[in-house]
């Protein structure tokens, strides 16, 4: 997993990024002042930084131009035109406007990690192994072949892994938006994935909510 540098002043939302980021397996350093930022990123790597852009001591667009190359995503309430052209013209990977799903932010964690080679292609967890790149799943070595829809519900719960989701929230993170069919669809996939993985002591329901995914 990522090594991630959080500068964000509001504390809670800062928090709330970096104990989501944890949960699902990466490790985080949250400051809330650009001018300790700038410090650190003189002296340690990161996979990926996150930025607010309103900042004390150096904004967020000043930390860009000190990122060296590292992934930057903005996560700002500037939901401007003008900002968001700056922003990506100096060159950050996403930009993110408050208020967000943090289900979202997840994802576009993933996607810029994943574009940028700076996350794990693979993982490994009892006796079952994700290709995530190859998008293949592997069971005591042998090739289990997964529905696109099961192979979609499966990589959502392990990139939220730990996370409680709801059965609407998977709903629309796997079947979109616009799905018309009811919420039971996600049951009868947990039982599916459950029962060609031996997911049982992972995959647990959540009474009247929904599912997590236990890593």
């Amino acid at each position: 997993m990522a090594r991630i540098l959080i500068v964000e002043d509001e504390r809670p939302i800062r928090n709330l990024i970096q104990r989501n980021l944890e949960l699902v397996g990466h490790t985080c350093v949250g400051l809330s002042d650009g001018a300790d930022a700038l410090f650190i990123m003189q002296s340690e790597r990161f996979d990926l930084m996150i930025f607010d852009i309103m900042l004390p001591g150096a904004s967020g667009f000043e930390l860009i131009e000190k990122a060296d190359g590292t992934p930057v995503i903005f996560v700002t309430a500037k939901e401007g035109i003008n900002d968001r052209l700056k922003g990506l013209s100096l060159g950050a990977d996403d930009y993110i406007v408050k208020p967000f799903e943090i289900q979202e932010l997840l994802l576009r964690v993933r996607a810029v990690l994943r574009r940028t080679k700076r996350d794990d292609e693979s993982l490994s967890f009892d006796d079952v192994t994700i290709d995530f790149s190859a998008k293949k799943v592997f069971r005591a070595g042998e090739n289990v072949v997964l529905t696109p829809k099961e192979y979609s519900l499966l990589e959502t719960l392990i990139l939220n892994r730990n996370i409680a989701l709801s059965r609407e929230k998977l709903i629309s993170l796997v079947w979109g938006f616009d799905y018309e069919g009811d919420t039971r669809t996600v049951d009868v996939h947990i039982r599916q994935l459950r029962a060609k993985l031996g997911l049982n002591d992972r995959l647990k329901t959540l009474y009247k909510t929904g599912y997590r995914f236990e890593l």
